[in-house]
C-alpha cells in the first residue's frame, strides 16, 4: 500500500530571472520581501538569491555561463516558476516507492551522509519540476545557511 503521507513540508519556490538585479527589486521593492542568502554554483550554471517573504522562502535563478540550463529554459518558457522544493527527511527511503508507483526521477545527487536531493519530472507532475531534498545544501531552511544570510 502507498505511503499515504504528505511528502514533505515545502522548502522554498524556485524562479528563473533573466536578471536577479531587475527581478529583486519587484520582490523586495513591490512584495516586501527581505534578502536572506546569495550563492553561485559556477559549474552548474547558476546564480541564486534567497528571499523571505513572510516565512516563504523564493529563490530567484539566473543563469551563469554561457552553457547554463537555465538559457533554454528561459528561451522555451521565459521567467517563471522553475521549481518546487520539499524537504524530505527520510528521502532515501521515500525514493524507491515513489519508484515503484511510476514517478520519473530525473536526477539524485549525494552531498553528504545527511543530505541528498532528487528530482521528479516534469511529467510525472504536471509540467511542474519537483526538488525533494534533505539537509544542506538543498534546503534553504537548513542551518548551514546561517552564516551567509542578510549579508547584502
Amino acid at each position: 500500500m502507498a505511503d499515504k503521507r504528505p511528502i514533505g513540508k515545502l522548502d522554498h519556490i524556485g524562479i528563473a530571472v533573466r536578471s536577479i538585479a531587475k527581478a529583486r527589486k519587484f520582490f523586495e521593492e513591490v512584495l516586501g520581501a527581505s534578502f536572506d542568502f546569495e550563492v553561485e554554483n559556477p559549474e552548474a550554471g547558476w546564480r541564486l538569491v534567497a528571499l523571505d517573504l513572510n516565512g516563504l522562502s523564493l529563490e530567484l535563478l539566473e543563469p551563469l555561463g554561457e552553457e547554463s540550463f537555465l538559457h533554454k529554459f528561459l528561451g522555451k518558457r521565459g521567467e517563471g516558476l522553475h521549481h518546487l522544493t520539499f524537504e524530505v527527511p527520510d528521502l532515501r527511503e521515500r525514493l524507491p516507492e515513489l519508484k515503484e508507483r511510476g514517478v520519473r526521477i530525473v536526477d539524485e545527487h549525494e552531498f553528504s551522509s545527511g543530505s541528498c536531493e532528487a528530482f521528479i519530472s516534469p511529467r510525472s507532475a504536471h509540467g511542474v519540476l519537483i526538488q525533494l531534498g534533505s539537509g544542506f545544501p538543498t534546503l534553504n531552511r537548513a542551518p548551514e545557511w546561517e552564516t551567509r544570510r542578510r549579508k547584502s
